[in-house]
């Protein structure tokens, strides 16, 4: 079987990202969407701009976003833009709240088992390639939070995010929270919407995980668990499943952080790991890789 290369490094600095992306030899082309996780206000622990600036600016990619299924500061334009501005997003990129106004972009999924279909940020639409920047820690929902929640349930629009949590049964995000889908019923659409974008683009996403302020909660979270375990490093890859795959094996071989067990903890008990299973079994990617270590 084909493995997938992963770099990884050690080194958690601005100027090794850009490295990174460079050894993966594969240039982003036209308008670059650049999807990561501009954090909720009051979260202490998502990466700031300062840190990704040189690649986006290497890509010269515009930050994507989309509203939020949940209350907060990121839930309609007005509020987000304005939050955009605050977290400096907005002084240094271009930034795009995809689902700004409707209607969504709809991506069908064939032969999905969780949903028949992607509600997407209309604006997506305006770009030809992807450079996912996931801050890899865990997930009060989805156990962890990597590349293939930020290509899920950050590109769907705040419909979108209702669809998935509820595995289709409502895109409402007044109710969805009362209609949740079975845990694995949800991963599972999460990784059938993972698909749709990574298939919209045709393959033309990189994708860096940055393993960093490693706490068990989301940077969604506007309250959350200062990190548990030390930083472990850098990864990049052209293959979503393989480095979230890669993240969690680097977090098993941790034995001797004093951390890990309580972050290992919420992403068994969520059964995160199936998120990674479902989309390897619908061809999103692949768990065997290939690790190359960069000094």
């Amino acid at each position: 079987m084909n493995k997938s290369k992963v770099y990884f490094t050690k080194e958690i600095t601005s100027e090794k990202v850009l490295e990174l992306y460079g050894m993966l030899g594969y240039e982003l082309k036209g308008k670059v969407a650049v999807k990561l996780h501009s954090g909720e206000e009051g979260n202490q622990n998502f990466l700031k701009p300062e840190f990704w600036k040189p690649v986006i600016d290497a890509v010269n990619g515009t930050v994507v976003e989309c509203n939020t299924a949940y209350e907060g500061k990121r839930n309609t334009t007005d509020k987000h833009v304005k939050l955009m501005q605050k977290h400096g997003w907005a002084k240094y990129f271009d930034v795009d709240i995809m689902d700004s106004e409707g209607p969504d972009m709809v991506l069908d999924i064939p032969g999905g088992k969780a949903i028949k279909k992607n509600y997407v940020g209309k604006n997506m639409a305006s770009y030809d390639s992807m450079l996912v920047l996931s801050h890899f820690k865990g997930h009060p929902m989805g156990g962890y939070g990597g590349a293939l929640k930020q290509l899920s349930i950050g590109c769907a629009s705040a419909a979108g995010k209702a669809y998935i949590h509820s595995a289709g049964v409502t895109d409402d995000p007044a109710v969805v929270w009362s209609n949740t889908a079975r845990q694995d019923t949800f991963l599972e659409a999460m990784a059938e919407s993972a698909k749709s974008v990574v298939d919209y683009f045709k393959g033309n996403i990189v994708y860096i995980n940055v393993m960093k302020n490693l706490s068990v909660d989301c940077d969604c979270c506007a309250v959350a668990e200062d990190p548990c375990m030390s930083d472990i490093g850098m990864l990049a890859s052209l293959d979503p499943v393989a480095i979230d795959q890669a993240c969690i094996d680097l977090v098993y071989a941790a034995k001797d952080d004093p951390g890990q067990k309580h972050f290992l903890e919420r992403v068994e008990s969520r059964h995160g790991v199936h998120t990674i299973e479902a989309a390897a079994e619908i061809g999103c990617g692949v768990r065997e890789y290939e690790l190359i270590t960069v000094n």
